[in-house]
Protein backbone atom coordinates (compact mmCIF):
# COMPACT_ATOMS: atom_id res chain seq x y z
CA UNK A 1 0.00 0.00 0.00
CA UNK A 2 0.84 3.80 -0.62
CA UNK A 3 2.05 5.48 2.51
CA UNK A 4 -0.87 8.62 1.94
CA UNK A 5 0.19 11.64 2.91
CA UNK A 6 -1.97 15.23 4.07
CA UNK A 7 -3.62 16.18 0.67
CA UNK A 8 -4.47 12.58 -0.34
CA UNK A 9 -7.95 11.99 -0.14
CA UNK A 10 -8.80 9.06 1.98
CA UNK A 11 -5.86 9.30 3.93
CA UNK A 12 -5.74 9.51 8.00
CA UNK A 13 -3.97 13.12 8.51
CA UNK A 14 -0.31 12.98 9.00
CA UNK A 15 1.55 16.34 8.60
CA UNK A 16 4.88 15.36 9.30
CA UNK A 17 7.63 18.07 10.74
CA UNK A 18 9.22 20.68 8.59
CA UNK A 19 12.36 19.60 9.88
CA UNK A 20 13.83 16.45 12.26
CA UNK A 21 14.53 18.86 15.04
CA UNK A 22 11.55 21.38 14.97
CA UNK A 23 9.84 21.77 18.40
CA UNK A 24 5.69 21.97 18.66
CA UNK A 25 4.64 25.38 17.13
CA UNK A 26 4.67 28.06 20.07
CA UNK A 27 5.46 31.42 20.80
CA UNK A 28 8.81 31.10 21.59
CA UNK A 29 9.15 27.56 20.50
CA UNK A 30 8.99 28.64 17.21
CA UNK A 31 12.53 31.42 18.16
CA UNK A 32 14.71 27.54 18.89
CA UNK A 33 13.30 25.94 15.85
CA UNK A 34 14.48 28.59 13.50
CA UNK A 35 17.54 28.56 15.09
CA UNK A 36 17.76 25.21 13.72
CA UNK A 37 20.55 23.85 16.97
CA UNK A 38 21.88 21.11 15.62
CA UNK A 39 22.98 22.50 12.39
CA UNK A 40 24.08 25.62 14.17
CA UNK A 41 26.51 23.65 16.67
CA UNK A 42 27.70 22.08 13.67
CA UNK A 43 28.65 25.47 11.77
CA UNK A 44 30.24 26.68 14.87
CA UNK A 45 32.32 23.45 16.00
CA UNK A 46 33.99 24.32 12.50
CA UNK A 47 35.20 27.79 14.12
CA UNK A 48 36.49 25.32 16.97
CA UNK A 49 38.25 23.27 14.95
CA UNK A 50 39.93 26.28 12.89
CA UNK A 51 40.60 28.08 15.94
CA UNK A 52 42.54 25.12 17.37
CA UNK A 53 44.56 24.48 14.50
CA UNK A 54 46.39 27.82 14.90
CA UNK A 55 49.40 28.39 15.91
CA UNK A 56 48.93 30.72 18.70
CA UNK A 57 45.37 30.43 20.64
CA UNK A 58 43.92 33.13 22.23
CA UNK A 59 40.67 31.94 24.32
CA UNK A 60 39.10 35.57 24.47
CA UNK A 61 39.37 35.58 20.46
CA UNK A 62 37.77 32.20 19.80
CA UNK A 63 34.93 33.22 21.92
CA UNK A 64 33.87 36.52 20.23
CA UNK A 65 34.09 34.60 16.83
CA UNK A 66 32.02 32.25 18.39
CA UNK A 67 29.69 34.88 19.37
CA UNK A 68 29.64 36.84 16.05
CA UNK A 69 28.88 33.54 14.20
CA UNK A 70 25.71 32.64 16.21
CA UNK A 71 24.67 35.96 15.39
CA UNK A 72 25.25 35.98 11.66
CA UNK A 73 24.38 32.18 11.03
CA UNK A 74 22.30 31.44 14.33
CA UNK A 75 19.91 34.17 14.25
CA UNK A 76 20.96 36.15 11.15
CA UNK A 77 20.94 33.84 8.38
CA UNK A 78 18.53 31.37 9.90
CA UNK A 79 15.85 34.17 10.29
CA UNK A 80 16.15 35.51 7.09
CA UNK A 81 15.67 31.97 5.62
CA UNK A 82 12.58 31.49 7.41
CA UNK A 83 11.38 34.95 6.22
CA UNK A 84 11.42 34.01 2.25
CA UNK A 85 8.76 31.61 2.19
CA UNK A 86 8.30 30.11 5.75
CA UNK A 87 9.98 26.80 4.86
CA UNK A 88 9.60 26.01 9.03
CA UNK A 89 5.85 26.80 9.59
CA UNK A 90 6.72 29.31 11.85
CA UNK A 91 4.10 31.76 12.95
CA UNK A 92 6.49 34.53 14.06
CA UNK A 93 5.51 38.23 12.51
CA UNK A 94 7.51 39.09 9.49
CA UNK A 95 8.43 42.49 10.61
CA UNK A 96 9.85 40.71 14.21
CA UNK A 97 11.64 38.56 12.21
CA UNK A 98 13.63 40.89 9.67
CA UNK A 99 14.55 42.97 12.68
CA UNK A 100 16.06 40.70 15.15
CA UNK A 101 17.83 39.22 11.84
CA UNK A 102 18.82 42.46 10.43
CA UNK A 103 19.69 43.40 14.18
CA UNK A 104 21.89 39.78 14.46
CA UNK A 105 23.98 40.40 11.77
CA UNK A 106 24.74 44.37 12.33
CA UNK A 107 25.03 42.58 15.71
CA UNK A 108 28.09 40.23 14.35
CA UNK A 109 29.22 43.24 12.12
CA UNK A 110 30.26 45.29 15.29
CA UNK A 111 31.31 42.68 17.01
CA UNK A 112 33.98 41.98 14.18
CA UNK A 113 35.06 45.44 13.34
CA UNK A 114 35.83 45.83 17.64
CA UNK A 115 38.24 42.36 16.34
CA UNK A 116 40.20 44.04 13.82
CA UNK A 117 42.01 46.32 16.90
CA UNK A 118 43.40 43.03 17.78
CA UNK A 119 43.54 40.96 14.97
CA UNK A 120 44.26 43.73 12.40
CA UNK A 121 42.40 44.86 9.11
CA UNK A 122 42.83 42.01 6.97
CA UNK A 123 39.67 40.89 9.30
CA UNK A 124 37.76 43.41 7.77
CA UNK A 125 37.68 41.10 4.54
CA UNK A 126 36.09 38.30 6.14
CA UNK A 127 33.44 40.45 8.17
CA UNK A 128 32.32 41.74 4.50
CA UNK A 129 32.67 38.53 2.15
CA UNK A 130 30.56 36.63 5.55
CA UNK A 131 27.66 39.38 5.40
CA UNK A 132 27.60 38.91 1.67
CA UNK A 133 27.17 34.79 1.96
CA UNK A 134 24.78 35.58 4.61
CA UNK A 135 22.42 37.98 2.88
CA UNK A 136 22.92 36.63 -0.75
CA UNK A 137 22.53 33.20 0.16
CA UNK A 138 19.72 32.99 2.44
CA UNK A 139 17.70 35.45 0.70
CA UNK A 140 18.58 34.22 -2.96
CA UNK A 141 19.96 37.49 -4.30
CA UNK A 142 20.90 37.72 -8.08
CA UNK A 143 18.30 35.11 -8.86
CA UNK A 144 19.58 32.51 -6.84
CA UNK A 145 23.22 32.80 -8.43
CA UNK A 146 24.50 31.83 -4.90
CA UNK A 147 22.02 29.50 -3.43
CA UNK A 148 24.42 26.33 -4.55
CA UNK A 149 25.63 23.68 -2.77
CA UNK A 150 28.97 24.58 -3.37
CA UNK A 151 28.40 28.18 -1.80
CA UNK A 152 26.85 26.77 1.30
CA UNK A 153 29.94 24.41 1.26
CA UNK A 154 31.79 27.03 1.07
CA UNK A 155 30.06 30.10 3.07
CA UNK A 156 28.94 27.83 5.89
CA UNK A 157 32.10 25.12 5.60
CA UNK A 158 35.18 26.70 4.85
CA UNK A 159 34.93 30.13 5.81
CA UNK A 160 34.34 29.87 9.13
CA UNK A 161 36.88 27.58 9.72
CA UNK A 162 39.50 29.91 7.77
CA UNK A 163 37.92 33.16 9.98
CA UNK A 164 38.32 31.72 13.14
CA UNK A 165 42.10 30.47 11.84
CA UNK A 166 42.57 34.08 10.75
CA UNK A 167 41.46 35.69 13.86
CA UNK A 168 44.37 33.40 16.12
CA UNK A 169 46.74 33.78 13.58
CA UNK A 170 46.77 36.55 11.60
CA UNK A 171 47.13 35.00 8.35
CA UNK A 172 46.21 32.07 6.55
CA UNK A 173 48.98 28.66 6.34
CA UNK A 174 48.24 25.45 4.31
CA UNK A 175 47.30 23.46 7.03
CA UNK A 176 44.29 26.06 7.48
CA UNK A 177 43.06 25.60 3.76
CA UNK A 178 43.47 21.78 4.16
CA UNK A 179 40.92 22.28 7.11
CA UNK A 180 38.80 24.13 5.21
CA UNK A 181 39.06 21.29 2.45
CA UNK A 182 37.76 19.10 5.07
CA UNK A 183 34.88 21.57 6.35
CA UNK A 184 33.81 22.14 2.69
CA UNK A 185 33.64 18.07 2.39
CA UNK A 186 31.63 17.60 5.30
CA UNK A 187 29.47 20.99 5.11
CA UNK A 188 28.41 19.13 1.12
CA UNK A 189 27.10 15.68 2.53
CA UNK A 190 25.37 17.73 5.03
CA UNK A 191 23.70 19.70 2.45
CA UNK A 192 23.08 16.76 0.48
CA UNK A 193 21.50 14.97 3.12
CA UNK A 194 19.14 17.89 4.24
CA UNK A 195 17.93 18.66 1.16
CA UNK A 196 16.72 14.92 0.54
CA UNK A 197 15.08 15.16 3.63
CA UNK A 198 14.07 18.52 3.31
CA UNK A 199 12.26 17.22 -0.06
CA UNK A 200 10.59 14.52 1.72
CA UNK A 201 9.26 16.03 4.32
CA UNK A 202 7.91 19.12 2.93
CA UNK A 203 6.90 18.27 -0.82
CA UNK A 204 6.52 14.61 -1.52
CA UNK A 205 2.87 13.89 -0.90
CA UNK A 206 3.00 10.17 -1.63
CA UNK A 207 5.48 7.16 -1.51
CA UNK A 208 4.62 4.29 -3.32
CA UNK A 209 6.48 1.05 -3.92
CA UNK A 210 8.52 -1.98 -2.53
CA UNK A 211 12.37 -2.99 -1.69
CA UNK A 212 12.83 -6.53 -3.25
CA UNK A 213 15.63 -8.88 -2.07
CA UNK A 214 17.70 -11.50 -3.84
CA UNK A 215 15.68 -13.86 -1.40
CA UNK A 216 12.24 -13.10 -2.66
CA UNK A 217 11.88 -10.46 1.00
CA UNK A 218 9.70 -6.86 -0.19
CA UNK A 219 9.79 -4.44 2.36
CA UNK A 220 6.96 -1.65 1.78
CA UNK A 221 8.86 1.93 1.07
CA UNK A 222 7.80 4.67 3.46
CA UNK A 223 8.05 7.91 4.19
CA UNK A 224 9.68 7.23 7.32
CA UNK A 225 11.98 4.48 6.04
CA UNK A 226 13.08 6.81 3.29
CA UNK A 227 13.76 9.50 6.42
CA UNK A 228 15.40 7.30 8.66
CA UNK A 229 19.03 6.52 7.16
CA UNK A 230 19.53 10.28 6.11
CA UNK A 231 18.19 12.03 9.84
CA UNK A 232 20.63 9.58 11.77
CA UNK A 233 23.39 10.47 9.50
CA UNK A 234 22.62 14.07 10.16
CA UNK A 235 22.42 13.58 13.93
CA UNK A 236 24.95 11.39 13.99
CA UNK A 237 27.28 14.18 12.20
CA UNK A 238 26.01 17.07 13.47
CA UNK A 239 27.20 15.80 17.36
CA UNK A 240 30.25 14.22 16.34
CA UNK A 241 31.66 17.38 14.42
CA UNK A 242 31.16 19.36 18.18
CA UNK A 243 32.85 16.53 20.00
CA UNK A 244 36.09 16.87 17.90
CA UNK A 245 35.67 20.76 17.59
CA UNK A 246 35.17 20.48 21.74
CA UNK A 247 37.71 17.75 22.21
CA UNK A 248 40.15 19.95 20.41
CA UNK A 249 39.53 23.34 22.05
CA UNK A 250 40.25 21.27 25.61
CA UNK A 251 43.70 19.88 24.11
CA UNK A 252 44.55 23.52 23.18
CA UNK A 253 43.63 24.59 26.73
CA UNK A 254 45.48 21.81 28.51
CA UNK A 255 42.62 19.95 29.10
Amino acid sequence: MPDRLDGVPGSAPSTPKPAWYAVPPGRWRDWLTVLHPPYTAWHLSYILIGASMAPRFHLERLVATLIAFGLAVGIGAHGLDELRGRPLKTEIPSPVLASVSVAAICGAVVLGALGTEQVGWGLAVFIVLGVVLVVAYNLELWGGRLHTGTVFALGWGAFPLLTAYYAQATTIRPAAVVGAAFAFGLSSAQRALSTEARDVRRRVVTVDGARTYSDGTRRPISRASLLRPIERGLVALSWSTCLLGVSLVLVRTGH
